[in-house]
């Protein structure tokens, strides 16, 4: 197998990394936040057209397309390739497994599962069908049309579908595929690398440089509107806590700030401020986590937690089949459940990327069960606690179900809002509420960080033709170019518009995806170090010494 060609430029203000890449990425960025920025109406209709198209005409193909990959995800982690190593047979973790875990989390999920938390599950909860479809077809056509318990399960389930395992197999086979090519085949750390298999040296060719291009994209561009959707609620939270005006002003300061930050934790390194960050959010969550659990109604949630996760379990390979056509469900499909699997796509190639980046040594079968299954398990408990709570407020209303204020934030579409109305409800202690509406407004900004600090580390990393520690000056100018893009387009009413592009640009990335899922399959079925060997012949991870592969 070749070794990384040198396409890095040796001396120049490119020094460190591919020039022809780094110019066509920051011209294909400009082009882009302009075009939309000059007039964000007829671009948002370019961008919502095609969406929609896909919404309709595709939604089959990506329900397929997430079913295979989760499929050759278990298919993966159960068989004999398990044992693998991804790098040499000698090599061994970089990171203690809690700091494993914490950078998953942070980098796969982060600032929306809190964004998201509450609004979402509450959304299926609801049946007043403000957007003239069904909150919940699901639920529906169980017959748990009316908001009580019945259809709270309903709607956690959907959450958890959307958050679930689906979700992560998605992110699962990108950092298999790059880890391995990347780590153990010694290729580039890019995408280009995981269609080795499939196209050979031409990795390095047009066609690589417009798949590490379409990954580039995709990282900017999900940051930002990430950055500029966590700052509305940022803002929300400021406005709670102490009065500030939530605008336009408020919300670029804040991207001002964060983006500062995040570039300082990105210039430092994974083993430093990425790390750090990362284990901080992982412990203040729990706090915010405890505030729910003991501070709600903990017995009622334990159960509840048990009984959705069952109902979950149980229907999650059916769900990720059903294909609505009647015109309602259909429509709830497209905005939801297609949107989402569009959402991990179109991250995939950033989330996948950091996360091959800190599994440097870990065998495949403990990569894949800790990649598929510690972040979902987090984010299940999280879901639940913070939905369930919202739910079972509006179940116990004292003017009857529904009047606790949170479905009405939820049905307004005052997303933002609807944690701060769950959370100054959760106690009766004015002080505790209100200190842990203070702890959520800090996680917001410190996730988002842990998610755009390595952002600046995965487009840094694959201009430099996947060297793991890129020149710091161009970390410098790519996370203080994620914040200028997210504040260009808010202020200009864009993130809308780039949020449905980001979608769209979701489907030539899945065409990648199932790309990569054959080569992964392909490459380990030819990999002699797959196959079983004397034992003394044999690496202490059980698979074949071949070092002649690392050549």
């Amino acid at each position: 197998m070749s070794t990384n060609r040198n396409l890095v430029a040796e001396t120049g203000i490119f020094k460190g990394l591919h020039s022809g890449m780094g110019l066509a990425a920051k011209g294909m960025v400009l082009a882009f936040v302009v075009f939309t920025a000059l007039n964000v109406e007829f671009a948002n209709g370019i961008y919502s057209a095609v969406r929609g198209w896909i919404e309709t005409a595709l939604n089959w193909y990506y329900v397929i397309a997430l079913v295979i990959l989760m499929f050759v995800c278990f298919y993966l982690m159960l068989s004999r390739f398990g044992n693998i190593r991804l790098g040499d047979d000698d090599s061994r973790p970089e990171f203690s497994r809690f700091s494993w875990f914490a950078m998953l989390f942070s980098a796969g999920v982060g600032i929306g599962i809190l964004f998201f938390g509450i609004a979402e599950p509450m959304f299926y909860f609801d049946n007043t069908q403000p957007w003239k479809y069904p909150n919940n077809p699901f639920a529906d056509v169980a017959g748990h049309t009316a908001m009580n318990e019945q259809r709270a399960v309903a709607a956690m389930r959907v959450t958890y579908f959307h958050w679930g395992f689906h979700a992560w197999a998605v992110y699962v086979i990108v950092g298999l595929c790059l880890a391995y090519f990347g780590f153990r085949k010694k290729l580039p750390l890019t995408l280009r690398s995981s269609l080795y298999p499939i196209i050979g040296e031409r990795i390095y060719g047009p066609i690589g440089h417009a798949v590490d291009l379409l990954a580039v994209f995709g990282t900017v561009f999900g940051v930002a509107t990430s950055l500029g959707l966590g700052v509305t609620q940022m803002a929300a939270g400021l406005n709670h806590l102490f009065g500030v005006d939530p605008g336009l002003v408020t919300q670029l300061v804040l991207i001002a700030a964060i983006s500062v930050v995040a570039t300082i934790s990105a210039v430092s390194g994974v083993g430093n401020g990425i790390r750090i960050i990362s284990e901080w959010n992982i412990w203040l969550s729990a706090v915010l986590l405890a505030f729910f659990l003991f501070g709600g109604p903990f017995n009622w949630l334990m159960g509840f937690f048990i009984t959705t996760l069952g109902d979950y379990l149980w229907n999650a390979i059916p769900m990720g089949f059903q294909i609505f056509s009647d015109k309602g469900a259909a429509s709830w499909q497209g905005g939801w459940t297609i949107f989402y699997w569009g959402w991990w796509i179109s991250w995939a190639p950033f989330v996948g990327m950091f996360i091959a980046r800190i599994s440097r040594g870990r065998t495949i079968r403990e990569f894949m069960l800790g990649v598929m299954f510690v972040p979902t398990s987090i984010s299940f408990v999280w879901l639940c606690m913070f939905g369930g709570t919202a739910m079972w407020m509006e179940l116990n209303a004292a003017n009857g179900v529904g009047t606790a204020g949170i479905a009405d934030l939820v049905r307004n579409w005052d997303l933002p809002s609807a944690l701060y109305g769950t959370i100054s409800q959760v106690t009766e202690l004015g002080w505790l509420n209100w200190a842990m509406a203070a702890l959520a407004t800090i996680l917001l900004a410190t996730w988002f960080i842990t998610s755009s600090d390595s952002g600046t580390l995965v487009i840094t990393t694959m201009l430099s033709m996947g060297d793991d520690n890129p020149p710091q000056r161009f970390r410098i100018v790519w996370g203080m170019g994620e914040g200028f893009v997210a504040a260009v387009l808010l202020a200009a009413g864009g993130l809308t518009a780039l949020q449905t592009a980001s979608i769209a640009a979701a489907l030539p990335v899945s065409v990648i995806l199932l790309l990569m899922a054959y080569g992964i399959v392909k490459s380990l079925h030819e990999d002699p170090s797959a196959v079983a060997a004397p034992p003394e012949d044999t690496a202490p991870d059980g698979t074949r010494m071949a070092q002649e592969l690392h050549a």
